[in-house]
């Protein structure tokens, strides 16, 4: 949530903020709206002021003019109209600041959709295969690792199974991730719930924009969580966190559950885009004078895991028109997987500054201020799977069909390939 006073008093660089991102709200509602909240707060104020001075002079009277306490049982019923009134713009205020994107950084470069992205670097060749790299949908069902058919049978399309080696092969990865980002990135392990509540859903900006891309249980009032960043932004909420404590940085395996939906054709098979699937996920609280120099060490320690598995990958910065909601600035990570021939997306690093620390209530004190700010929160994939997993079954795969496994993961799965 950005800042109502920015709103009040510099609403033109909210207006510039959305222009850049191609969207369009009502400001000028909000604004009138705030102004008539201030006007009647003022005025339940002053009547407030009118009953306590009615009251004291209550107090001291022996006999107590009926007029008198008509007066007050009157200011109080008007009080009571006011406070309703108020409450009922606040809901409205509300509603719509929830609406309101993150105001991206002037260094963020200007554009209409992710055609306009910026490559920032690429690491690795693109070599030419001496043999036909078969996709993984294709390879994985050969070496019985994938299993789509009995996902069907089990929740539907889009989903999938994982056995034998396959499976190991997950496993290995959520290990040696969680690992390297624990015992080398000086992350603090956290295991979190992959359901929360509405509140915790709209802290963290999911909501109410996303409502449509999110599974909800109505009658519990239960979402799925589609990334770990929800859980983990709710876990300092409402609190007031010291100085000395910061940066905190927290890294969490979690299941991912999103209804996003896909038209029939490449985009649709295999385990490219599925209604579930695990994530490792890094996030950090931190001052807000370094939260871009966070944003920078966040993405060295995701483009390490792409480093350590040898597989090609790229750097991307994100225009304004492509700028995740509560973002401010963004790098997306990209594999290669020559068997189905694209660039996979396996993590999006984002500083989100104040937003979701305002919507959540997240602030930081200092020894040396009596006031309070809020914190700064980053979120970055350290990765996504299973398009790790693909990269791993395109890029390692032999001609005979076998799969090689990393050098880094064969303390962790045991084996040294799948055949």
């Amino acid at each position: 949530m950005i800042d109502i006073d920015l709103l009040r008093n510099k609403p033109e660089i909210i207006r510039e903020a959305l222009s850049k991102r191609g969207e369009s709200l009502d400001l000028d509602q909000v604004i009138k709206l705030d102004q008539e909240r201030r006007s009647m707060i003022v005025e339940a104020d002053d009547l407030r002021n009118k009953r306590n001075k009615g009251s004291k002079e209550l107090s001291v009277l022996k006999d107590k003019p009926q007029q008198l306490i008509d007066s007050m049982r009157s200011l109080g019923q008007d009080i009571k109209k006011l406070e309703d009134a108020i409450k009922d713009i606040n809901n409205k205020i509300n509603k719509i600041m929830l609406k309101i994107p993150n105001i991206p950084q002037d260094k963020v470069p200007l554009g209409i959709d992710d055609s306009e992205n910026v490559i920032l670097r690429q690491y690795g060749d693109i070599l030419e295969p001496s043999f036909s790299i078969k996709p993984h949908w294709e390879i994985g069902e050969e070496l019985g690792i994938i299993d789509f058919k009995r996902a069907v049978k089990i929740s539907g399309t889009r989903f999938f199974v994982l056995k034998g080696q396959g499976a190991m092969l997950q496993r290995a990865l959520i290990s040696w991730m969680l690992d390297l980002h624990i015992k080398e990135h000086g992350y603090e392990e956290i295991y979190v719930p992959n359901i929360v509540n509405t509140e915790t859903a709209i802290g963290s900006g999911q909501l109410p924009k996303f409502s449509n891309n999110m599974y909800f249980d109505e009658e519990d009032d239960f979402w799925l969580i589609p990334t770990a960043e929800v859980p983990l932004t709710s876990m300092h909420k409402n609190e007031i966190l010291k100085e000395e404590d910061l940066p905190i940085n927290y890294v969490a395996h979690s299941l991912c559950f999103r209804r996003e939906k896909v038209a029939a054709g490449r985009d649709s098979r295999g385990i490219k885009r599925v209604h579930q699937f695990d994530k490792i996920e890094m996030y950090k609280l931190v001052q807000q004078e370094n939260s871009d120099f966070e944003l920078d060490l966040l993405l060295k320690h995701a483009t390490e895991v792409c480093l350590r598995l040898g597989i090609p990958y790229r750097v991307i910065e994100i225009c304004t028109g492509d700028l995740g909601f509560g973002s401010s600035r963004s790098y997306d990570i990209e594999m290669w997987a020559p068997g189905s021939e694209e660039w996979l997306e396996v993590s999006s690093c984002s500083n989100c500054t104040d937003f979701q620390s305002r919507r959540s209530s997240i602030k930081y004190r200092s020894a040396r201020k009596k006031t309070s700010d809020f914190v700064h929160t980053l979120n970055g994939s350290g990765l996504a799977l299973p398009r790790v997993m693909i990269a791993i079954l395109e890029n390692y795969q032999k001609e005979d069909g076998s799969i090689e496994i990393p050098e880094v993961l064969k303390p962790y799965t045991g084996f040294n390939q799948i055949s």
